[in-house]
């Protein structure tokens, strides 16, 4: 009962931690809101009753879904550069204005490039909140609920993927962006509440600034209590810069510890692209059309988002329980394993009447994608940061994300490829070889990062 209440998101300490974490992760609601968008919306333009005045073919609608990764790419790139020089607070203001550019070339869109471009910002949006977020919440958050607020940043993606599926299937497509544009305001004007980070501003040596910011997210205004704690983290934080004096090198990201990291960081976001789950959100629809299920493929689009919901949720509640490994364990081995049953339905549904099971493809992929949230997607970004030593984490984090784009746009743009030329009973058994193989390399080598320190290694 005791560490049920230290865990407690709404305890009086942590609630102004809650709070950030909310306001934060308003711009990740509006960036799965654009990804969200795209399933459906490939479904409406691909008909005769397009809202469109442009016709889209199958190489078109691979790149659509590619863009994102490039501009993905494009947003870490930017935030490792702005990161450490302009400080968290500016970056988190940045990712606005691409959000609100985007609904605007979708709302204005005369001909593919303007989707292309609305992708493009949309993936810049979460490149660069993929970097920038989970560190902010780090230094925000207490070690004891670290692990759950962290998670929101995926739990915030997947209720807007979810309002992008919902909105898409059942307004007219002009409406969506009135809806959507709504969002990056929001997200712009709320963040005037919250001050910069206290691990921040100690290391630009503004120690008044960052006690009444540490003050403030710990919903301490007075006290000998407040006092020693602040104490204790500038003390922390002037012994890391002792340490780390000498300027960040290439030795630093050589070390044995380092090396290490950077192995779990690759394994983790190439199993993350290449059991195809990211791919799945996407091109939802089309894997359903796919598969030969007779229910709606949208309603079924929509069924999905839910179960992706409740699997991050059910992250969030045991990540500080269970820990990271068992997690992520459980995620990569349940997805391979249902993937392969996944590809046996599709391929036997060719040669045989399975006319009977049609709901099967279905209840698989809730299996598929509900387990994948519980820790593959839902901490993925939380397992990152935490993987680094604290000297290269910002710079490792953001050389990792890129990594992760780069991923990202590959698969995005082969993964409609695939379905064409393959089928989809040979895309998915490659997606379950892939989680296996993370999950093999995860039981051997993954380490376990729960109560780690984001101050000392």
């Amino acid at each position: 009962m005791t560490n049920i209440c230290q865990n407690s998101l709404l305890q009086p300490k942590t609630r102004f931690q809650l709070l950030a974490t909310v306001i934060v992760n308003i711009i990740m609601f509006g960036h799965g809101v654009g990804v969200g968008w795209l399933s459906p919306t490939l479904t409406k333009i691909q008909t005769p009753d397009s809202p469109l005045d442009f016709a889209v073919n199958i190489d078109e609608i691979s790149w659509l879904g590619s863009m994102l990764g490039l501009g993905s790419l494009c947003g870490n790139l930017t935030m490792a550069l702005l990161l450490e020089r302009a400080g968290r607070k500016f970056c988190i203001y940045l990712i606005a204005g691409p959000n609100v550019c985007l609904w605007i070339l979708i709302y204005c869109a005369s001909n593919v490039g303007y989707l292309y471009a609305a992708r493009f910002l949309c993936g810049f949006t979460g490149g660069a909140g993929y970097v920038v977020i989970p560190i902010f919440i780090s230094e925000v958050a207490d070690s004891s609920i670290r692990g759950a607020l962290s998670s929101m940043l995926m739990l915030s993606v997947n209720l807007g993927i979810l309002a992008g599926y919902i909105l898409s299937t059942y307004l007219a497509y002009h409406i969506v962006p009135y809806l959507g544009i709504l969002l990056p305001i929001s997200y712009f004007l709320a963040n005037f509440l919250l001050p910069e980070t206290p691990p921040y501003l100690l290391k630009r040596s503004q120690l008044s600034a960052a006690e009444q910011s540490f003050r403030y997210y710990r919903n301490q205004q007075t006290g000998e209590t407040s006092k020693a704690q602040f104490e204790e983290l500038r003390t922390a934080i002037l012994a890391q810069q002792v340490q780390n004096k000498t300027s960040l090198s290439y030795r630093d990201l050589t070390t044995r510890p380092a090396l290490k990291a950077f192995g779990a960081a690759a394994v983790l976001c190439m199993g993350y692209q290449f059991s195809g789950v990211f791919s799945f959100i996407n091109y939802m629809s089309d894997i359903f059309a796919s598969s030969g299920s007779v229910l709606d493929v949208n309603t079924c689009t929509i069924i999905i988002g839910v179960v992706q919901i409740f699997g991050v949720y059910t992250s969030t509640i045991f990540v500080d329980i269970v820990g990271r490994r068992l997690l992520m364990l459980m995620s990569t081995l349940g997805v391979g394993i249902v993937c392969i049953a996944f590809g046996c339905f599709t391929h036997f549904a060719q040669i045989y009447d399975l006319s009977e099971f049609n709901w099967l493809p279905l209840a698989l992929m809730i299996l598929i994608v509900y387990l994948a949230n519980i820790g593959l997607i839902g901490i993925f970004f939380l397992v990152l940061v935490e993987l680094f030593p604290s000297k290269i984490r910002s710079l490792a984090t953001s050389i990792s994300v890129i990594f992760l784009s780069i991923l990202v746009f590959c698969t995005l743009k082969l993964f409609p490829l695939f379905l064409h030329f393959w089928g989809i009973s040979i895309t998915m058994w490659f997606s379950a070889i892939s989680a296996l193989l993370t999950f093999v390399y995860f039981l051997l080598f993954l380490s376990e990062t729960k109560g780690k320190s984001m101050i000392e290694d």
